[in-house]
């Protein structure tokens, strides 16, 4: 049987130990998002989808874009301080028809209610009814700055002018505790506003919660 100089067996041992110790921060890192635990949480974070963005390369969406929205909830997610979030908990449950009809009025669509409950809302530790119970009434509680209530004409603001009408709008509410999404690097997607979970008073955001739009003025479709 054909053996390995004692040098080579050593040089093979210690590329592996090199090949493990490079993986184990891959590994962690595609974990860091994968906490499974119902419940398991610090805070919320509210997206506030801009609908007329959206209904420009969806128009097939008539559940949605048919009826001229703003902003509508995009999701009420779980989130950590740390910057990761649990997503996709094991349940059994699954909103009933009712609870579809009633959050409807809110989040305009049926395949987006579903996605957002076995998503993020089964990680909550809520049943379905009370998570969009509770998703109705942090959407109802932040107001939406005048120039951003279904506008006729697109709003002239920058990302900073849109944090501070959003701020000056909901007293307690500051620069910390918002971020402004973007496509394309100008044209408004969303607004993330962070809540605590047990009050839904607004907080300031852990990590990787922040603006992803350019300077300047934001490309803000007019509602039709």
């Amino acid at each position: 049987m054909k053996r390995f100089p004692a040098r080579r067996r050593l040089l093979c041992l210690l590329f592996a130990l090199f090949a493990l110790a490079g993986a184990a921060p891959m590994f962690a890192r595609s974990h860091a998002h994968a906490s499974h635990a119902r419940g398991d949480f610090d805070y919320y974070l509210m997206a506030l989808s801009w609908s007329p963005s959206y209904c420009l390369t969806h128009l097939d969406d008539t559940e949605q874009c048919s009826k001229g929205y703003g902003f509508v909830l995009h999701g009420l997610w779980p989130q950590n301080r740390n910057g990761s979030w649990p997503s996709r908990c094991d349940s059994r449950a699954e909103p009933d028809d009712a609870t579809i009809d009633r959050t409807l009025a809110f989040m305009p669509s049926r395949g987006l209610i579903r996605h957002e409950w076995s998503t993020h809302g089964a990680c909550s530790g809520l049943d379905p009814r009370a998570y969009f119970e509770l998703a109705d009434r942090a959407f109802a509680a932040v107001a939406v700055p005048p120039p951003l209530r279904t506008p006729q004409r697109p709003p002239q603001l920058s990302a900073d002018g849109l944090v501070a009408a959003f701020a000056a709008a909901n007293p307690g509410m500051n620069a910390s505790m918002l971020s402004v999404q973007c496509r394309n690097g100008g044209e408004l997607s969303e607004v993330r506003i962070c809540l605590d979970r047990d009050s839904l008073a607004p907080q300031a955001c852990g990590g990787r919660v922040r603006n992803t739009c350019r300077s300047g003025p934001l490309r803000i479709t007019a509602a039709r």
